[in-house]
């Protein structure tokens, strides 16, 4: 898949499946690809990347046909340019609260080279940009994805106008940032999280844009009904923590099949 075939998906109401990924071991994109998966998404955030190192990390998996997606930290127009430059598809910039934000990284992501002066009248005034530069630009940047995190009261006051900037192609909720601003921390049932969560769903597939939220508790069941209610940008935990449950249960199991524990085996360490 490339970035273009994944705005295209967002926009027309068709799912796309990723997962999180924070380990950069060259190992690890010949894996995912195994997986089917459609995109991986890159932290910078909450996660230490250099430059390099997450610009090899979005050439290998693009070169696999799996859409490299990188979220930046602030609505920032430099840091959007800075990992496409690297080689991101698409950048999700976190705390998104203003349609301004949005409008700016619409600059970075859809308009690319302009900058400055230019690219604000443009911004302003699309049609004032001419014809031969107006192709050029689309073709340019056709394969830029821009999504944005909505996590907060302020962004939901604001959704109505932040769904209505040109260029916007998804909308990705940040669950544990969004249940803290509600007041209800990491209380991922709680009936005002679920409440938020329906009216973005609803909001942003009404205005042909994506949506979905980084799944990482409760069950299944739980995404595929919000999916059934018209998510459709499927950000299924990470590496991190599909490694830990999943190590986690196996040893469970193994202990338990073996009525073994490490104090029952005399606490004596093994090593294979």
């Amino acid at each position: 898949m490339t970035g273009k075939e994944l705005g295209e998906r967002l926009r027309g109401g068709k799912r796309v499946y990723g997962t999180s990924i924070v380990s950069s071991s060259p190992h690890w994109p010949p894996a995912v690809q195994q997986t089917g998966l459609d995109f991986v998404f890159l932290d910078t955030e909450h996660i230490t990347q250099d430059r390099v190192t997450l610009s090899w990390m979005c050439r290998t998996y693009r070169a696999l046909g799996i859409v490299p997606v990188v979220r930046i930290p602030r609505a920032d127009p430099y840091l959007a340019c800075q990992v496409l430059d690297g080689g991101a598809c698409g950048i999700v910039a976190a705390y998104i609260e203003t349609p301004e934000e949005v409008r700016v990284l619409a600059g970075a992501t859809k308009y690319r080279p302009l900058k400055g002066a230019r690219l604000e009248q443009v911004l302003q005034n699309p049609a004032s940009l001419a014809p031969e530069m107006t192709a050029y630009v689309r073709d340019r940047c056709a394969d830029n994805v821009l999504i944005v995190n909505i996590e907060s009261v302020p962004a939901m006051d604001n959704l109505d106008a932040i769904l209505d900037v040109p260029g916007l192609d998804g909308v990705l909720v940040g669950p544990h940032d969004m249940t803290c601003n509600i007041g209800v921390p990491e209380q991922y049932q709680h009936p005002a999280f679920e409440q938020a969560i329906s009216e973005l769903i609803a909001k942003a597939r009404a205005a042909r844009v994506g949506v979905g939220t980084h799944f990482f508790w409760d069950t299944i069941e739980q995404e595929v009904a919000w999916a059934r209610a018209g998510a459709n940008l499927m950000l299924h935990s990470g590496d991190i923590s599909l490694f830990s449950k999943a190590l986690s249960a196996d040893i469970g199991h193994l202990k338990t099949a073996l009525g073994d524990t490490l104090a029952e085996a005399g606490g004596e360490e093994v090593i294979i």
